[in-house]
């Protein structure tokens, strides 16, 4: 018999609708659409999900959109601390609009964590790239989350301030950073995805803050693909659209696995066939098919290139890779989201 895996986290897109207009996001562009299409998770869905799978501990609800749109999430985080699951937002949030009884509500039904996602230490620079969004408004809501989590005497949600590094911001990290401290916020620098928007100009700064200039420099380094982990969550935490259908990862966008997790059930939906055969790809047990995903994905195919499979203990995070390891295995996400 088939041993089907049983992650005790799975994604869940919240909303992919985002009020952004982020240059090199797929969300922008439309790319997505097709594919994921446009709407929220539904109260009952999510619900449905929770019920049904008590093995289920945690729910991550942010990539490609914005999870503050959803109408809907205030009651489904309540539900959620009422069944004791745990839900994070660590893909991205951009935090611009969000009312502040929304705020409230996280705090109080202790959402786990949440990645803010803040390129710029000033409105200025913020929105050369957070385009349509508003500094002030994100540190003003981080603020009033401050403001909750000292009321409720709770140290939720942990907030992180994620910082793609531009050649237009680079020069704000050190302030960046020095805010985020005075937020009660970790601080994350992260390689942009788009090589051809404002590419870093400093680049042995950034070299020496992240152990690579630009993603392209890491893989030459490293033989892999800088977001090589998002693989793994085919097993560990499998991605699901809004609608219930099945993307694997939080990266993909192109195409879909097949099933629905809310009509065929989400054990079923998370091994089927297709997803099965994806796994021993990643793994290099099986080849490339066109019908698959993966095959078509840049950490697949750097993984194929350079024949740097998954391996069955846990992948090391790029911050652990500096030391130049081969051998470990592979991802890379276009947006804010994926990192």
């Amino acid at each position: 018999m088939m041993l089907k895996a049983r992650p005790k986290k799975i994604g869940i897109e919240a909303s992919s609708l985002c009020q952004l207009s982020c240059p090199s996001c797929p969300n922008t562009s439309g790319a997505i659409h097709p594919v994921i299409g446009r709407g929220f998770l539904k109260a009952d869905d999510f619900r449905k999900i929770i019920d049904g799978n008590p093995w289920i501990s945690g729910i991550e609800l942010s990539n490609y959109g914005e999870i503050f749109l959803n109408p809907h999430l205030p009651e489904m985080i309540e539900y959620a601390f009422m069944r004791r699951v745990d839900v994070s937002a660590d893909n991205g949030v951009n935090l611009n609009d969000v009312k502040e009884s929304v705020l409230k509500a996280v705090v109080r039904y202790r959402f786990r964590s949440m990645s803010c996602s803040i390129d710029g230490a000033c409105n200025e620079t913020y929105r050369i790239y957070r385009r349509g969004g508003n500094f002030d408004a994100v540190l003003g809501n981080i603020e009033k989350l401050n403001y909750y989590k000292a009321k409720f005497s709770s140290p939720w949600p942990r907030l992180r301030w994620q910082f793609v590094a531009f050649g237009h911001n680079e020069h704000e990290i050190p302030l960046a950073r020095k805010l985020a401290g005075e937020l009660n916020m970790s601080f994350h620098l992260k390689l942009s995805w788009d090589p051809h928007f404002s590419p870093v100009k400093d680049r042995e700064m950034i070299r020496n803050e992240t152990g690579a200039a630009t993603r392209e420099e890491y893989r030459q380094l490293h033989g892999v693909d800088y977001k090589q982990s998002l693989c793994r969550k085919l097993w560990d935490q499998p991605q699901i659209n809004w609608d219930g259908r099945i993307l694997g990862c939080p990266r993909n966008f192109w195409a879909e696995f097949g099933g629905n997790a809310f009509k065929d059930g989400l054990l079923h939906s998370i091994n089927s066939e297709r997803i099965r055969y994806a796994r021993k790809m990643l793994r290099g047990k099986k080849g490339a098919v066109p019908d698959i995903p993966c095959s078509t994905c840049d950490i697949y195919l750097t993984m194929q290139q350079n024949k740097t499979w998954l391996v069955k203990q846990p992948l090391l995070s790029p911050s652990r890779v500096l030391g130049g390891l081969r051998g470990v295995s592979g991802p890379r996400c276009p947006r804010h989201a994926d990192g």
